[in-house]
């Protein structure tokens, strides 16, 4: 069988969060199936200390606050990653989503979530993705039903009768709220493009980033600028300023992608180009990109104290 199935398992607490999972990774093992999980740390011990040796050494077991911290990263460095290994059938575990997640990383969230239902079209994946029914909002788990296609809980299993991830991923498409603080501001151009590298690391010191972090940084600064020189007509505008424990840094240009998985397909080893979308989701902390035919925002966050996170997701704020 070659379909590709996407299911959320709504669970109340430990019991039923490993009731849903323990059997999909047992049956996916005997079936020889490989099997990779990626949880937040505290689930991750759950699953893994109800696995015997034998199969804690054949499942793959990420943890998700560390792999998952930018969305953007989570389809071609840890779902494709590991699907794009094995041939046949590929049984993975995702939750991308729990307490905690701040609003602007919800919304990172869920557009991920609805994207993953077409990087994976005809091929023989099922990806389970856990809710946690008592830590997240009413509002999120009515989202998970726009965004899978299956969904279950304790009692059993149903198909979504609002499934529609292409209106998720226009929701959270919007224009960005104004910057928390003045920001920063640099116009660049063809022959501005090291002066843009050297103002964006120079700002993110002085708010207190760290050497190897500013050099992250740079790198996903210049790339984004060249991209506005390649696609965005030529120019660009570079923003930076400091916010909720993060530097912040938008690109703004004329361009407009119209590829919503960009950035989120590995690069295969004899890849030219197309790298640098891709690149700027495995360094940045958080990537968010908001894009129209009348054209591009891309912000970028590199928290001052990695771990760090503000006030929990809010509907509306």
């Amino acid at each position: 069988m070659s379909v590709f199935t996407h299911p959320a398992l709504f669970y109340r607490g430990r019991d039923e969060f490993l009731s849903g999972t323990v059997p999909f990774v047992l049956d996916g093992l005997a079936a020889g199936e490989p099997v990779g999980v990626a949880l937040p740390g505290e689930h991750l011990s759950w699953l893994s200390g109800e696995l015997d040796e034998d199969a804690r050494q054949q499942v793959h077991l990420v943890d998700m606050t560390e792999a998952g911290r930018n969305p953007g990263h989570i389809i071609p460095g840890v779902l494709r990653e590991f699907a794009d290994r094995h041939e046949g059938r590929v049984r993975l575990i995702g939750e991308p989503i729990w307490p905690g997640r701040t609003t602007v990383e919800y919304e990172a969230c869920a557009q991920h979530e609805a994207l993953i239902n077409f990087a994976f079209t005809g091929r023989p994946v099922t990806v389970l993705c856990p809710y946690d029914t008592e830590g997240l909002e009413p509002w999120v788990l009515d989202e998970a039903a726009c965004t899978h296609p299956e969904l279950s809980d304790h009692y059993g299993s149903w198909s979504s009768r609002s499934f529609a991830p292409e209106q998720v991923v226009d929701r959270y498409n919007q224009p960005f709220p104004a910057p928390a603080e003045i920001p920063w501001v640099l116009s660049f151009d063809r022959t501005g493009l090291a002066g843009v590298r050297r103002f964006a690391g120079d700002r993110a010191a002085a708010y207190g980033l760290g050497k190897e972090r500013v050099l992250d940084l740079t790198m996903v600064v210049g790339e984004l600028c060249a991209n506005s020189l390649r696609y965005g007509q030529g120019s660009g505008v570079l923003r930076t300023w400091r916010e909720d424990g993060a530097v912040v840094c938008e690109v703004r240009d004329a361009g407009h992608i119209t590829d919503p998985l960009a950035g989120r397909r590995p690069a295969s080893p004899t890849q030219l180009g197309g790298r640098g979308l891709l690149m700027v989701n495995y360094l940045a902390d958080l990537v968010r990109v908001h894009t129209a035919p009348e054209g591009t925002q891309t912000r970028v966050y590199f928290d001052l104290k990695p771990g760090a996170r503000p006030a929990r997701a809010s509907r509306g704020s």
